[in-house]
């Protein structure tokens, strides 16, 4: 099963034909955020969903109490770089506000259902993260 760095990898060599769909059929993007503290692009693999012409994802932390270090790389620097499939583009990251989250959240939840478990094994709130393709 690909995970971390190797996944990446794999993902960008085939533009996905590796690495987009993984456990329990989800689908994978390749988020690319600039560093706060080195500014090198620092890429993840991150489960998402389509809504509304924006991709979707969690800050989930596997339910860790500390924001995941991509989420806080977009917090200083919310214009990153998405990959889905070979589909390469500019994007804008934001966290979604309350209403947002509380619609955004059961989707996401029915896509990876340990959000729920992750969300009661921590005491922040997990962030849902809006990718929006720059014009």
């Amino acid at each position: 099963m690909l995970y971390g760095k190797e996944h990446v990898r794999r993902y960008l060599e085939t533009d996905g034909d590796e690495g987009y769909v993984w456990r329990r059929d989800t689908t994978i993007l390749i988020l690319t955020t600039t560093g706060r503290v080195t500014g090198k692009e620092r890429r993840t693999p991150l489960i998402f969903r389509e809504s509304d012409g924006r991709y979707v994802v969690m800050a989930s932390n596997g339910g860790n109490d500390e924001h995941p270090d991509w989420f806080k790389n977009l917090l200083a620097h919310p214009d990153v770089t998405v990959q889905v499939k070979g589909d390469r583009f500019r994007a804008r990251a934001r966290a979604a506000n309350p209403d947002e989250r509380a619609r955004l959240w059961p989707e996401m939840a029915e896509v990876w259902p340990d959000y729920d478990k992750y969300q009661k094994r921590t005491v922040r709130e997990i962030p849902v993260v809006l990718l929006e393709r720059a014009a």
